[in-house]
């Protein structure tokens, strides 16, 4: 019998320990379904036409992009059971070697150069916490310091003195093609006459089909893509072994060492690929701090999605939406949004309250009526509040999330082959 074989065939967990709740393709639909209905409401009730206009989504998806590349690269490098907080350091490796590639040689030699640098700084995070056992977290505050400093001493050397930019930003950078799906642009009438739900779809097709990057296309099939390589291919299987039980999975004869390494370089160069879209796509320029924290916001949508691509796909779109909602007349729009998110709170409530939950039924339900009196009581939300209205959400979804999620076994736990 083979290695691969007795993984395959091991015992399910005990049944003292929750099940994993797996994201299928007919409850995301369902969720898609129902959050777009729940959208549409809001729109008619209160007249918001951002809240599923085609800029309100373009600008969704282009800040969900750098999340959700950030979230699969943390998944890939935890599912090996390395913590990787240093994606903000690999995310900023991208942005610079995306840019400078761009404009020495080419956008498609940019984006490679952008994924190499992300990898080359997994590959560094690796060699730390898997061969000479640094503290994960340690190593990963060691990259996201050092990470700001080499771009900026490359930066220095490779554009000081050129006029429109210097140490701290690169000239404009060569971009890569965008595409539009034939006849969608043609909805724009129907978007206009605010129908319910009719028009919210179009707006919805046009941000999403219209004028779309190549890199976004690249990133959404990573997804299916990240799902199928961890859970359907015997790579994946050892990958996930190592996370889990790094001990056994030795007894059975697979290089532990070796397969973290996958998973952190891999994870390394997801991150770049999330660099390069910062500085070749959602702008023309590398400036730096251009990352603005998106590696740990990362961190935080894969932990929403429970370390499942899908469920990081989701959570990496809701704090997308949020982050967007600041450029689309934020403060009409997060107001509007209250009504959904009240109801959507009370509803958790009441279902954590049959499922006998009830410390989180309760703070769903005072979050929910603080919703609603928060939605009375002002006609418009302070700037400071729409601001912060992506890293309230982080903390919100988390605090509510926190007892269901299930990290690998091992995740983050040191291993030396043969203890």
């Amino acid at each position: 019998m083979t290695a691969d074989t007795m993984l395959s065939t091991a015992p399910a967990a005990p049944a003292g320990k929750p099940k994993s709740r797996r994201m299928t393709t007919p409850k995301v639909l369902l969720i898609i379904a129902g959050v777009l209905i729940g959208l549409s409401l809001v729109h008619l009730l209160t007249g918001a036409d951002d809240v599923t206009s085609q800029g309100a989504v373009q600008a969704a998806l282009q800040a969900a992009i750098p999340l959700g590349l950030a979230g699969l690269g943390g998944l890939w490098s935890e599912r090996a059971g390395v913590v990787n907080i240093g994606l903000e350091g690999q995310l900023i490796l991208g942005t610079w070697f995306g840019a400078w590639g761009s404009i020495e040689f080419g956008p498609w030699v940019g984006l490679l150069l952008g994924v190499l640098g992300g990898a080359v700084g997994g590959l560094v995070h690796a060699v730390a916490t898997v061969t000479f056992g640094v503290d994960h977290i340690i190593s990963g505050v060691a990259m996201t310091i050092l990470a700001p400093g080499l771009a900026r001493y490359l930066s220095y050397l490779a554009w000081n003195g050129t006029p429109g930019a210097g140490a701290t930003q690169s000239p404009t950078v060569s971009r890569l093609p965008r595409v539009s799906v034939p006849f969608v642009d043609d909805l724009a009438g129907l978007e206009r006459k605010h129908w319910f739900l009719i028009s919210d779809v179009a707006g919805v097709l046009r941000g999403l089909l219209v004028d779309v990057s190549i890199v976004t296309i690249l990133v959404v099939l990573l997804i299916p893509l990240s799902w199928w390589l961890l859970w359907r291919t015997t790579f994946g299987l050892r990958v996930r072994s190592v996370g889990e039980d790094p001990h056994a999975a030795e007894s059975l004869g697979i290089n532990v060492y070796r397969y973290k390494y996958y998973g952190v370089i891999i994870s390394g160069a997801m991150a770049g690929l999330g660099g390069v879209f910062l500085s070749t796509v959602s702008s023309a320029i590398y400036r730096e701090g251009q990352t603005g924290g998106r590696g740990y916001i990362g961190l935080a949508a894969m932990i929403f999605g429970n370390w499942r691509p899908g469920g990081l796909a989701l959570g990496a779109s809701l704090f997308g939406y949020t982050d967007a909602l600041q450029l689309r007349r934020g403060s009409e729009s997060v107001h509007a949004l209250l009504i959904l998110v009240g109801a959507l709170l009370l509803a958790l409530a009441i279902w954590e309250f049959r499922r006998r939950n009830r410390v989180v039924a309760v703070a769903s339900a005072v979050l929910g009526v603080l919703s609603y009196v928060l939605f009375f009581s002002v006609d418009t939300i302070p700037t400071a509040l729409v601001q912060a209205a992506p890293y309230v959400t982080v903390l919100v979804v988390l605090a509510l999330a926190a007892q269901r999620l299930r990290p690998p076994a091992a995740d983050g736990k040191p291993y030396r082959r043969g203890g």
